[in-house]
């Protein structure tokens, strides 16, 4: 909320809660989808999208753009030809890659429609020779990470479900030899092989698995645990790269953003000020 509060437009034109409610969507729209331009972007969702009084038949509603693109729904009619409806989670493929986009925004997810629809696709995929990686993103992270505090482990329905797609990806890395990578958010820090614990080297065996929340949100601190992941870094912002080989191994680099990094229209549009808080201020991490 900060960055619109720091608009010229709203600076000493307080905002209700009701007219923040109101406008967020179509802000997000303007200041963070609309500039990449011809750039492809593959929306999720995540536990901010759905506080009351937001929905989720609103949410695909006012991002139909995004959620049925003809990448999206082609992708849907392939695999079945009678489903006409957009839904939140969705998959699409690309070369050898099959990118897939889960909605554990809310407590109760993953649901049973989901869980059917996400097993149906890796089912495909375990048999499709031509499939060599899959990548699976969604907002909290899996439960058992490093990150449980703050991730599916929260709730009995995100626990279950989330566990029963864990060992879904498993098969599919073990018995189906595909490369598996799995990616969440929700943690507002950047941390790689999240799924390094004690419980799943117990159970199945570690995935790896990255949490990238460094977007511009407030930073966390670090779990207790940090120390065993691969990279834990928090009080930055940042973005995650893949890179794609032809066997379907892919490699993943943080890169890290500075406050030198922001464009001249950004810093002129918000002012030095707000732009330095972001980076200096902007954290419970202290």
């Amino acid at each position: 909320m900060e960055n619109i509060l720091h608009q010229p437009e709203h600076l000493g034109h307080p905002m209700t809660i009701l007219d923040y409610e109101n406008s967020a969507w179509e802000d997000f729209i303007t200041n963070q989808l609309l500039p990449f331009g011809h750039l492809p972007v593959f929306l999720g969702v995540g536990n901010h999208e759905f506080y009351p009084p937001k929905t989720r038949d609103e949410l695909l509603e006012q991002f139909a753009d995004w959620f049925n693109t003809p990448v999206i729904r082609a992708q849907r009619e392939r695999d079945n030809p009678h489903d006409h409806r957009m839904h939140v989670y969705y998959h699409w493929r690309e070369r050898n890659v099959d990118f897939i986009s889960l909605d554990n925004g809310t407590p109760d997810q993953f649901d049973l429609a989901q869980l059917r629809w996400v097993e149906g696709v890796l089912k495909r995929d375990e048999a499709d020779p031509e499939v060599a990686a899959i990548v699976v993103g969604m907002h909290e992270a899996l439960p058992d990470s490093i990150s449980e505090d703050h991730s599916m482990s929260q709730s009995p329905a995100g626990i279950e479900s989330g566990r029963r797609v864990y060992q879904d990806l498993l098969h599919a890395q073990t018995d189906g030899h595909k490369h598996i990578y799995v990616l969440a958010s929700h943690s507002h820090y950047y941390m790689a092989n999240i799924f390094n614990t004690s419980y799943l080297r117990s159970n199945g065996g570690v995935l790896p698995g990255w949490i990238i929340g460094t977007a511009g949100a407030v930073r966390y601190p670090l779990p207790p645990n940090a120390k065993d992941a691969a990279a834990a870094q928090t009080n930055v912002y940042g973005y995650l790269l893949a890179n794609v080989q032809p066997d379907g191994l892919i490699d993943f680099q943080f890169r890290q953003l500075n406050e030198s990094d922001e464009p001249a229209e950004i810093v002129s549009r918000y002012k030095q000020e707000f732009v330095h808080w972001c980076f200096a201020e902007n954290t419970q991490a202290k």
